[in-house]
């Protein structure tokens, strides 16, 4: 019996397949956040960089993440959970995108609701991601330059979260062809 199966039965909690990946990927993602970031605060050395990289996205990773989650699954609660059905293309739409956190017992479409719901996710990590980690630098870095930080954040996570998308659309490309 498959994982995706045994957790179809009472839905399918996103954090606990989106997190693991995305510890695996921490270390690929802050190579291209340095990448992106290394020359726009000028007053920390590479190895403060590198180090600053690493707590602020682990932060994010390990605690803005899951409380974020916990928050859109607490919405997706309040709201009704979500269930439009998947008889029509606005269902469709309507019942992933309503219940990315938490997907309902669909089980024969589990193959492309989870890579669907972890890219609907990525939304509101993108900006927890931001955000969190924005704050997180600043406190480590209280002599750099607030705008720098701050435009580096926006900047640098748009291109994390290109890669991350990449790996989700892989990931869903796999999960479907191997129905």
């Amino acid at each position: 019996m498959s994982t995706i199966h045994v957790l179809a039965n009472a839905g399918v909690p996103m954090i606990f397949l989106a997190l693991p990946p995305m510890v695996v990927l921490l270390i690929p993602v802050i190579l291209i956040e340095f990448i992106v970031f290394r020359k726009t605060v000028t007053n920390q050395t590479t190895r403060q960089k590198i180090i600053g990289l690493s707590i602020a996205n682990s932060f994010s990773t390990f605690i803005g993440w899951p409380v974020a989650w916990a928050l859109l699954v607490a919405l997706q609660m309040v709201t009704g959970g979500g269930d439009h059905g998947l008889d029509s293309p606005i269902g469709i739409i309507l019942s992933v995108t309503h219940q990315a956190p938490w997907l309902g017992t669909y089980e024969s479409d589990l193959d492309w609701m989870i890579p669907a719901a972890m890219t609907v996710l990525l939304i509101p990590f993108y900006f927890v991601s931001v955000y969190s980690e924005r704050w997180v630098l600043t406190k480590l870095w209280k002599k750099s330059d607030n705008s720098e930080i701050f435009s580096f954040s926006w900047r640098s996570h748009l291109y994390s979260y290109v890669f991350l998308l990449l790996v989700v659309t892989v990931y869903g490309m796999i999960l479907i062809t191997q129905k």
